[in-house]
Formats: C-alpha cells, structure tokens, sequence
C-alpha cells in the first residue's frame, strides 16, 4: 500500500462542488479584490476563533510581518521566539529590524518553554512570540501572565494549529495580535497563499487593514508607506467553504493520533507527542522522535510511505542567520529535536488501518535493528 505523507484527495472530494460554486460566484461578481468575499470570510474566521477582528493577508509570513509592524517594533528592540520555529518566524522579525533572541522549547511539547521565556527577557526585549507547533497550542495562560508582568507584547504564531486551545481560549486569540498561516497544507489550508491576521484591538487592525493596502485607507490617498498583502477574493471565498469542516477534520487528525500513540508505545526509542496540561493539540503534523530517524525514514519510504522533517536545520544554524553569532551547541534542545524528528503521515481522510500499517513498519523496522 502506497501511503503518500499528505493527501488533499478525500476532503477536496468533500467540498468540490461547493468549492465550484464559490469560484462561480467569485468569478460572476467581476470584484476580485478586496471585495464581499474578503469581508465575509474576515467575520467568519473572526467568530470562529472568538476575536473582534481578523484581516486577511497575502501569507503567513507577511502576518508576521505586518503584526510586528503594527505594534511598532523595530530596530533595537528584542523579540523572544523558540529556537526551533520554522523559519518565516525569525524572517519577520528581521524584515522590522528588531533582533530575534531564540528560546529553547520544552522537550517535550516541542512548543516555547514558558521558564526559558523569563530567564532571556532583558531591558531591550519587546515582544513575545509563542508558536504553536506541529498542532499544539502553547501554554498561553503562563505565557500572558510572563507578558504582563514584565510589560511585553504577544505575537501568537498560529499557522499550524487553528482550532486548538488552552483552557477556554483558543489559539489566536490570547496575543495583543496574532498571524496564522492559510498555506494549503494548513489544518485550514487555502488552494494558494493565503493567511490572516486576528486581534480584539480595533486600533491595531485599522493599522493592519492600511498597511496590507500599500498604506490606504482610501483609494490614492496613502497615510503611510504600506505594502501589497491583501488577501484575494477567491482564496477568500475557498476558506469560507473549508471553515466550515475545520472542526471535523481535526477531530479526524487527533483520532488518527490516538491511534498512533496506541500502536506505537513501547516500539523502540520512539518517543510520541506530549500534551501539556490545559492545552490541545490538533494534530497539523503527528511527530515522533528516535535517533534512528534517517534510518527508518530511507527504511518507510523503500516500503512506500511518505514521511518529512520538520524541521532539519534550526534557524540559528541558517546560513541566513550567521550573522548572530551561534554556534552547534547553543540550543542544545533545538538541535536534538533537528536530530531526532520525524513527520508521520496524517490528513483527513486518511484511513485507520492506514495509519496501523504505518506503525507496523515502524515496527518491522525496530525489529530488524534490534
């Protein structure tokens, strides 16, 4: 059986129809950029993750950056963020000019360690940005009280993990602003790029809603040097049909997980997903750790299953990012997570005895090597 890592094929069978109709409608009204669609996929996404506001953008990366940019850091201020994010985390910080202070994750939730968080603030550090990883929201309720006692911002990173939560809240809505990624692979994935921004500040987002629309709030008439970050009609009218199951799939995803954490325990030295307290996780990616890692990913991909690595070289050993300063060693937990880390196949539709073959190669494979 061929078990591709990620598959659009049954859930794009789900919503083709509707998927077709809202092309038809889009493509009917002549208006394709920022136009009814926009607006009524902005109210929907903000509803559903429980803020006053959301603004769509071109990407994930450009909220980042935008949401930096809203909050008016800059040059010499210092932006807290784990040291094994993907690397769009860090670019946005760069793009403000502020300087990214990387900070080692818990070991085993993979997200941001709220004690590392106090242990690298200094006078100059501005903003937090919490990245829920592979799924699992960040442990929010620590991290804004560090926020406010030390007087600093919250930048949510919520491109992985739409629909998760820690305690009643879900992620995307804790931080002073937050920017989620709608990259097709996404738990809410667009048919393109696409991503958003969310927030209860009306302030913020009349900032952000200018700055996506090269600084205009009114057509030829600019107030700021903005940008081109608008997210366009159709991919808004795409998200609005996929919102709608996003529930459903994640259910899909953890259920697949449990099955994972079943048939996986005691196999190896693989070590399976950690939930922390109050959180949930919705399962963007299922990782395992082993330090056979490239071994077993050569052995499953010669049997037919897909597998990747999230993510293999942290940022402060990018070549990009050299100019810090680091070294192999500075981030010892990030490095080790770099090592040992592998992406199972998981997606909805994907079905259970497909996932137990997964672990039963795994298996075989633990069995040769014993």
């Amino acid at each position: 059986m061929n078990i591709p890592f990620l598959s659009f094929k049954q859930s794009n069978d789900l919503i083709q129809d509707q998927i077709l109709e809202a092309f038809k409608k889009v493509f009917d009204s002549q208006w394709y950029i920022l136009g009814e669609a926009l607006k009524d996929f902005e109210k929907q996404y903000a509803d559903f993750n429980g803020v006053n506001h959301c603004v769509g953008v071109s990407n994930g990366l450009d909220a980042l950056h935008l949401s930096l940019k809203s909050l008016g850091i800059g040059e010499g201020d210092e932006v807290l963020l784990p040291s094994n994010t993907y690397i769009a985390t860090v670019l946005a910080v760069s793009f403000v000019k502020a300087t990214p202070v990387f900070v080692e994750p818990d070991r085993n939730t993979y997200n941001i360690c709220p004690n590392n968080i106090k242990k690298a603030i200094t006078s100059k550090t501005k903003a937090i940005i919490p990245v829920h990883l592979y799924g699992q929201c960040c442990q929010m309720d620590e991290i804004m009280v560090i926020a406010k006692e030390n007087k600093l911002l919250v930048i949510e990173d919520n491109a992985q993990a739409q629909g998760s939560a820690c305690g009643p809240g879900l992620s995307g809505s804790f931080g002073d602003v937050n920017a989620t990624s709608f990259y097709p692979g996404k738990n809410l994935g667009a048919l393109g790029d696409a991503g958003a921004i969310t927030t209860n500040d009306e302030t913020i987002a009349l900032s952000i809603r200018t700055l996506r629309n090269y600084g205009s709030q009114k057509k030829y008439f600019n107030h700021v040097i903005g940008h081109n970050m608008r997210l366009d009609e159709l991919q808004a009218a795409f998200l609005s049909v996929k919102l709608k199951y996003l529930n459903q799939w994640n259910l899909e995803r953890q259920q697949l997980a449990e099955i994972y954490n079943d048939t996986l325990k005691e196999v190896g030295d693989i070590v399976t997903p950690t939930i922390a307290k109050n959180c949930t996780h919705v399962f963007h990616l299922y990782v395992i750790r082993t330090k056979l890692r490239d071994e077993l990913q050569k052995f499953l991909s010669e049997k037919g299953i897909g597998t990747l690595i999230h993510y293999p070289v942290p940022p402060h050993l990018q070549e990009a990012y050299q100019h810090l300063g680091y070294e192999k060693g500075s981030f010892t937990v990030a490095e080790e997570l770099a090592d040992t880390c592998l992406s199972l196949p998981i997606w909805p539709g994907m079905k259970p005895d497909q996932t137990v073959l997964v672990s039963k190669t795994i298996k075989e494979f633990f069995i040769s090597h014993s």
